[in-house]
């Protein structure tokens, strides 16, 4: 059906006011990279492998993690514990560790899977690689040193902060796996190297409650 002119002219009119509402209205946007949006205290960024309070790993090489990766990206090899000089606590230790970072989709379900809490996902997420077999990030980058300093394959930069690495994600300062807010504030994971105890998350539950009342309801 032809239009006239005016409901042309009416259409054209309807259509600028909407922009000119949006142009009036303050940005949402931000500037990036200069300028960096608070990350949220359950951000899923860049993993590592943490190393208890006397440097000795945590991972005890269960595989664990990469049972239940959905997509299949971590590989890990357990060996032995050397009698004379132990890696870790345990009988074995992760003698190969691999986590394909171009599968990986952030899920955290290798943290939550792990027992003794040796992986853990940071805040970092600015991993570019010009190669497919630079993804692949292997213990040496993976694991923390004996001081707790986080390794990466990439320096330092504008676009790369290091201190994320030291940064985990608020699930794994959560205090209890079926996140009842009754231990909000008691913090439920091991030091590590570097770290220390890490604080416990916050905001659980929007007003406190006198101690050991269950507020999930």
């Amino acid at each position: 059906m032809d239009m006239t002119l005016g409901e042309v002219l009416k259409a054209f009119a309807k259509g600028l006011a909407v922009t000119f509402r949006q142009i009036l209205r303050p940005a949402v946007t931000i500037s990036y990279p200069k300028e960096k949006r608070v990350k949220p205290q359950r951000f899923h960024g860049r993993h590592v492998l943490n190393r208890h309070a006397d440097g000795m790993e945590k991972c005890i090489g269960c595989e664990l993690c990469a049972g239940v990766c959905p997509a299949r990206c971590i590989y890990v090899r357990g060996a032995d514990n050397p009698p004379e000089a132990p890696v870790s606590p345990g009988e074995r230790f992760g003698f190969v560790y691999e986590i394909n970072m171009l599968r990986c989709i952030f899920c955290a379900l290798c943290v939550e899977a792990c027992p003794t809490e040796a992986i853990t996902m940071t805040q970092l997420f600015e991993m570019s690689v010009t190669g497919r077999d630079d993804a692949i990030y292997t213990r040496d980058e993976l694991l923390v040193n004996e001081d707790g300093s986080p390794n990466h394959p990439q320096p330092a930069g504008p676009l790369i902060d290091l201190n994320e690495l030291t940064i985990a994600d608020g699930w794994m300062r959560a205090t209890a796996p079926s996140g009842r807010a009754a231990y909000e504030g008691i913090s439920g994971w091991t030091p590590s190297a570097g770290v220390g105890l890490r604080p416990p998350e916050q905001g659980q539950s929007p007003e406190p409650t006198s101690e050991g009342e269950d507020r999930d309801g």
